[in-house]
């Protein structure tokens, strides 16, 4: 078993080592979005518009937990202390966790942890190794686990999202449960659709996003204070007080209830995830003044049903509905589950983006769906990944109560991950003495693990598969960025310096032709394999050649005044470095055209671009062990070509190869 990689692919992964990449064939995609995708690129525009775009992309799926979060805690409630308080502790656990996870330590807190504007577990990786200044393990680690489990999410995301929405049908007047066989079928139909239109793009209707789950937000404040009155005393709930109480008096089962209640926060994540796309004043504001006043509205309304009619906890959010609105209720549920799937998808494919700029994955497909929004990407890969993920889960769990007992886990385990990597940020770069470092994460640190271990009381129940997702990915991740590891280490190992070459070359001079090469490599110190076959195979040598180096910056993006670093060795070479930030697209015709700018022409018709080509065997003797090293090689063998990675035209690219073991 062979793979085959153009040399340059074993460079260390910026996430190991700053402003690093890789050139001879590099890994790195395209721009960006999060993890989720905002409607533009960056923070412009109008400061409520943002605010509005905010409102239909990051909390989307925060907004749905109102269809399943309490009927699912309630529910466990009721089976411990009951009565009026398993209903009013529950509405008080959910109001505060939404308070202190979502806006104490995300909006207040986590959200002034950001890399030159963007957030998201892979950009406070990246600040966190730049914050220290020097290779660190365990952020690296921390970063990768983060990365893993978000995909964990993204495909539980979508499912229980729109068929809890589907599911309303079985309350819906005038039907009396005939329709309750086609609740799977339907939700499915929605859900491939979904996916299906991803490689059409969302630019266009991406404008109706905030419109739409604002009217959604409305509605649920609206209901809540439609129903607030039947119980008038469930204000009450607004002190910690009955939250406390019952988790003291339910013990243990207090304690899985809290399982149930991290279903209101589920979504959190984005607020952080998406500050590059919409800033952090219009998500702020967004959170502060509608949509924490809405659900906690809506919260204290579905407690004060359920406390005047407990028979209502059955489905307490559509019960809430009166029969007059259901239907156009349905259907604006769908649609803004639908729209918070669109979020997690988009943020899959973002995430995808910025691993493989980061070197945690191999160089994947990526594509763009708007010629003016960089945000708007495709990755053809994982949008087929997420949608066979999303129809599994549908038909192995069949509703969304069973669907709740495998939601939580993935996002309890990144917000406890983000925790533990802003203590670096916090200590080195916001220069805070230790206790007050400590001070601050400790609390924050202590309920991310609370609910983190609450969560995984659910693994016998389906809290394994995102786990054992995450793990795959792992895996993944780990032999990519050892593999490439192994093969830079060798390269390094085999290579000639390139000052000693040029003087060899000065001393027997080869024959010379016309026209400028480019030899891609990670290392600019070393000559490029390339270069090194063709003097020894064509015995030929340009009259300008190029060493190319791409880098990944830990900035999420470069000025254009920064692309490009031009360095003269001698007459007849020079070096050249191209740095992107992790969520950018490199386009190294682009880049070289700003040559232009400081003296060095480039023509693109009299240029060669000369990629070195590994073809990868696996060796038990060294390196990984045999299954790592047939792994590796097939990760290689399917990674998308160099050529149209950095979008170099075809008929300008020479490959020349060489053979190595790992």
């Amino acid at each position: 078993m062979t793979g085959e990689t153009p040399l340059g692919d074993g460079a260390p992964p910026a996430s190991l080592a700053p402003a690093s990449g890789s050139a001879e064939a590099p890994h790195k995609p395209a721009a960006d979005a999060h993890a989720a995708h905002g409607p533009g690129g960056h923070a412009k525009g109008p400061f409520w518009a943002l605010t509005l775009g905010a409102i239909g992309v990051v909390f989307g799926d925060i907004g749905t937990s109102p269809l399943y979060a309490l009927r699912e805690a309630i529910d466990h409630a009721r089976s411990g202390v009951g009565g009026d308080l398993a209903v009013v502790g529950v509405v008080s656990l959910a109001f505060w966790a939404l308070m202190i996870v979502v806006t104490f330590k995300y909006v207040i807190f986590l959200m002034r942890a950001d890399n030159k504007g963007e957030g998201g577990t892979l950009a406070l990786m990246a600040l966190a190794q730049h914050a220290i200044g020097r290779r660190s393990a365990w952020i690296f680690i921390l970063g990768v686990c983060g990365a893993a489990l978000f995909y964990g999410d993204g495909i539980i995301t979508p499912a229980i999202s729109v068929l809890s929405a589907i599911e309303g049908v079985k309350d819906a007047p005038g039907v009396g449960g005939s329709l309750d066989p086609f609740i799977v079928p339907v939700s499915a139909a929605i859900l491939i659709g979904l996916f299906l239109v991803q490689s059409r793009g969302t630019a266009g209707l991406a404008k109706f996003f905030g419109p739409i789950t604002a009217v959604w937000f409305l509605c649920l404040g609206a209901l809540g204070l439609l129903h607030i009155g039947d119980d008038p005393s469930i204000l009450r709930a607004l002190s910690p007080h009955y939250g406390v109480q019952l988790l003291i008096e339910d013990g243990l089962l207090g304690f899985i209830i809290l399982g149930s209640v991290f279903l209101a926060v589920t979504g959190a994540e984005a607020l952080y995830a998406d500050m590059g796309h919409f800033g952090k004043k219009p998500i702020r504001a967004g959170w502060l003044c509608f949509v924490l006043p809405c659900l906690t509205l809506n919260y204290l309304g579905q407690g004060a049903m359920i406390l005047d009619n407990p028979a209502a906890s059955e489905n307490p959010f559509w019960s809430m509905v009166p029969e007059i609105a259901y239907w156009p209720m349905l259907l604006l549920a769908t649609v803004a589950t639908v729209i918070a799937s669109q979020a997690v998808i988009t943020g899959a494919f973002s995430v995808t983006q910025q691993a493989v700029q980061l070197g945690l994955l191999p160089r994947i497909d990526i594509r763009f769906t708007s010629e003016t929004q960089a945000g708007q990407i495709f990755v053809p890969a994982v949008n087929t990944f997420l949608m066979v993920g999303v129809l599994l889960l549908l038909v192995v769990f069949q509703s969304s109560h069973n669907l709740t007992a495998a939601y939580g886990v993935a996002v309890t385990g990144v917000m406890l991950i983000n925790t533990l990597m802003s203590f670096s940020v916090i200590r080195r770069k916001w220069k805070w003495p230790l206790w007050a470092t400590l001070a601050a994460l400790i609390p924050f640190g202590f309920i991310d693990s609370v609910f983190l271990t609450s969560n995984l009381l659910k693994i016998p129940d389906g809290a394994w598969l995102p786990l054992v997702l995450g793990a795959i990915l792992i895996v993944i991740m780990w032999t990519w960025t050892r593999g490439s590891q192994i093969l830079s280490d060798k390269a390094k190992k085999d290579s000639l310096p390139l000052s000693d070459l040029i003087e060899m070359l000065h001393a027997r001079p080869p024959h010379r032709v016309p026209g400028t090469a480019i030899f891609l490599t990670s290392d600019p110190d070393v000559a490029p394999v390339a270069l090194m076959h063709n003097l020894k195979h064509n015995k030929v040598l340009h009259e300008k050649n190029v060493i190319l180096t791409v880098r990944t910056s830990e900035r999420p993006r470069v000025p254009e005044g920064q692309r490009v670093r031009i360095e003269p060795i001698s007459d007849d070479f020079k070096k050249i470095t191209v740095s992107y930030g992790f969520m950018e697209n490199p386009v190294i015709p682009r880049a070289l055209s700003q040559c232009r700018k400081q003296g060095v022409k480039f023509d693109i018709m009299s240029t060669s671009f000369f990629l070195g080509r590994r073809s990868v065997v696996p060796s038990a003797s060294q390196g990984m062990p045999l299954w790592q090293d047939k792994l590796y090689i097939f990760l290689m063998r399917n990674a998308a070509n160099p050529t149209d990675f950095f979008h170099i035209p075809p008929g300008r690219v020479v490959e020349l190869g060489t053979q190595v073991a790992v």
